[in-house]
């Protein structure tokens, strides 16, 4: 019986098994195809870039017959180092990969390693443009805000970040009342509300409230609302609401999804709050918060929600 080394395909090659030389060399000897059939990826370059080791990247790569290929609008480097994987980075220029190739709404993979923590990873030749000074200030902004906010993405919170009001005016459009500091699971209708720098954050640290429609969207009137559920069960569960009227829903906060359709000042954040949703949210509606008070507490003030259906 063959093993499942000797497999002539890519079946039953998991996310951990890309960094297993022996495993992936002996599926490229057996005849498994080296440009495709590796779920939710390109192909297997695609794969390792992402997920595996320097010394299997440059194994693939040396089967391939364009280091460079591009798929959805990227490379296999731009992968590497989007995944924030400078080892694999290496190995895929050593092979051949161009730093400098335009894509991605002109982040190549060496202009946006320059936004990284490792912006030396590739010389950058004269005329390639470094970051703007607005570029520069994000990249700043994201290393502060994620210092900030330290280890605050919690299983269970949900957390509204509203822009341009305060926790006072907050209250008001949710028709709130002073509450104790009440943290059992069996509050479903307290929240807590706090003033940042820029607007201000409601959260509910056991439940789902703070990110409910009828509560966004009273909140964002006039204004923006990002919001998230950290659902144990099926993830960080984002939605954008702009002037009482939900745009996106289901989004996916900090979970570096990115599409070449994507705005570069999109593309940056998403690169910049990789796994940070809570400092994704308040980083989109232009919070600035100097510590994680506003989402480990104790808040501003905890207020209970009216009893009525609007916010269910």
């Amino acid at each position: 019986m063959m093993s499942t080394h000797g497999r002539a395909d890519w079946s039953d090659v998991g996310w951990n098994d890309w960094t297993d030389l022996g495993l992936i060399r002996a599926r490229l000897d057996a005849g498994a195809d080296p440009h495709s059939g590796v779920w939710n990826y390109a192909g297997p370059l695609s794969a390792a870039a992402e997920l595996g080791s320097p010394e299997v990247v440059a194994e693939v790569a040396r089967r391939v017959d364009d280091v460079d290929a591009e798929h959805e609008g990227r490379t296999a480097l731009w992968q590497a180092v989007f995944a924030n994987r400078p080892g694999n980075a290496r190995a895929l220029f050593a092979a051949g990969a161009d730093p400098w190739r335009p894509m991605m709404a002109g982040w190549s993979p060496g202009r946006l390693s320059l936004a990284g923590p490792t912006p030396g990873l590739f010389t950058r030749p004269a005329g390639e443009i470094g970051l703007s000074a607005a570029e520069a200030a994000a990249v700043a902004e994201a290393g502060r805000l994620i210092t900030a906010l330290g280890d605050s993405d919690e299983e269970d919170l949900s957390l509204a970040c509203v822009a341009g009001i305060g926790a006072a005016e907050a209250v008001r459009r949710l028709e709130a009342v002073p509450a104790e500091n009440e943290d059992d699971d069996n509050a479903a209708d307290v929240v807590g509300v706090t003033d940042v720098p820029g607007g201000c954050v409601v959260i509910q640290p056991w439940a789902w409230a703070a990110a409910d429609p009828g509560v966004v969207e009273r909140l964002s009137v006039g204004t923006v609302c990002y919001a998230m559920y950290a659902n144990p069960k099926s993830g960080d569960q984002g939605s954008v609401t702009r002037d009482g009227t939900v745009e996106e829903w289901d989004t996916h906060p900090g979970g570096g999804t990115v599409s070449q359709e994507d705005s570069a000042e999109d593309i940056l954040t998403e690169y910049l709050y990789q796994g940070r949703p809570v400092a994704y949210c308040c980083a989109a509606a232009g919070l600035r918060p100097t510590d994680a008070r506003a989402v480990t507490g104790p808040p501003g003030m905890w207020v209970r929600l009216p009893d009525q259906d609007w916010w269910q």
